[in-house]
């Protein structure tokens, strides 16, 4: 077992818990080894030493990461407002880090997760489970062919359902299809955006401290645009209630020839418009699937969801840790942007403006409404 990396897990029962599966990878990942568990919560902390074969299970992270030596810390909790002071106690020990997203509360927790790790060298991978499915190589592939002609604008939404549609769904779900309209696009170089409250534009007396952890938090209507470069804008919206069945959760990009859509899971649920007119009820073209295999072929891979996700991240991190040049498919800075961009909706708002990205402020903008 010498030669496993030794991973510690923190949790948070009853506030976040362990994320989406953060905790149950490591089972599947034969580099690694759970050695042990922290969690405050004296039942959550019990189970999630059974459920994890953890040696020593830790009331306080804090202590966990005292003493034992571990290589990798895993991040479980959902909620925001613990995972910037883990990640830097877990940098400061020298632990590479696996984490739940979204990444953090505002850009200067970010800043300072970044700046921990850099100076440690230490690798963060996050919970985009979406990232490493390689259905994304196939898309990208086909983009640089030309498959939709040249690329003219993304579409991204949320879930939009009753509870969390607006501000909540462009923190929780949002971070998942603007970290791919950046993977797709590159990094955006503006941002102007309208958040809404019942029909108005929302002010300070609307601000709210968010469900798990967000923090100050608003919106039940959000209608962004990001510039991209070369004349390309990335749209995101989500209107509470506004919920399609199926869902428009994920991301569309939009060609002079034809429309990709890109949907989260493993591998990733994708599909080909090859049509100008984007309206396959005129033209009488159909959506073709897009597989790991290519476009039109079954796919070979067997659905494995978040797990599977999961196994795929951690391995990346893993080959990362062991040739530091590389970065993990998701990494810090990827995470770091997610946080810009959506920070950059609420700056935009605030300012009643286009505002530049990476933004100047790296306040809550929330907090300055």
């Amino acid at each position: 077992m010498a030669d496993k990396h030794r991973v510690g897990v923190i949790g948070a029962t009853g506030k976040g818990n362990y994320g989406h599966g953060i905790d149950a990878v490591w089972k599947d990942i034969d580099r690694a080894e759970v050695v042990a568990v922290a969690d405050e919560h004296d039942g959550g902390r019990g189970e999630a030493k059974e459920r994890t074969g953890a040696k020593t299970a830790y009331a306080d992270y804090r202590k966990m990461l005292d003493e034992e030596s571990l290589d990798i810390v895993a991040v479980g909790p959902r909620w925001l407002d613990q995972h910037r002071d883990m990640c830097v106690a877990a940098a400061e020990h020298g632990c590479h880090i696996y984490m739940e997203k979204p990444f953090c509360q505002d850009l200067t927790q970010a800043d300072e997760i970044v700046s921990a790790c850099e100076m440690r060298h230490v690798k963060l991978a996050i919970a985009h489970q979406t990232r490493w499915s390689p259905v994304l190589d196939v898309v990208q592939r086909e983009i640089r062919n030309g498959i939709i002609g040249d690329v003219l604008e993304f579409r991204a939404r949320g879930k939009e359902d009753a509870r969390r549609g607006g501000g909540e769904d462009l923190w929780v779900l949002g971070s998942h299809v603007l970290d791919l309209m950046r993977l797709f696009g590159g990094d955006p170089e503006t941002c102007y955006a309208t958040v809404y409250n019942d029909g108005q534009l929302a002010t300070a007396d609307d601000v709210i401290d968010g469900n798990e952890g967000i923090g100050p938090l608003t919106g039940d209507a959000i209608n962004g645009t990001y510039s991209l470069g070369n004349g390309v804008k990335g749209y995101f919206g989500s209107h509470r209630g506004a919920a399609g069945s199926p869902s428009r959760f994920g991301l569309q990009i939009y060609g002079a020839g034809g429309v990709i859509e890109v949907l989260t899971g493993h591998p990733s649920p994708c599909h080909v418009l090859v049509d100008s007119s984007w309206s396959p009820g005129r033209s009488g073209k159909e959506w073709v699937k897009i597989t790991s295999a290519g476009v039109g072929e079954p796919e070979p891979l067997p659905a494995s969801g978040l797990h599977g996700g999961n196994v795929l991240a951690v391995t990346d991190l893993i080959d990362c840790i062991e040739n530091p040049d590389r970065q993990p498919r998701c990494s810090m800075y990827d995470a770091r942007w997610t946080v810009e961009m959506i920070a950059g909706i609420f700056e935009s708002h605030r300012v009643r403006g286009p505002v530049s990205l990476p933004l100047e402020n790296r306040q809550n903008p929330l907090t300055m409404l």
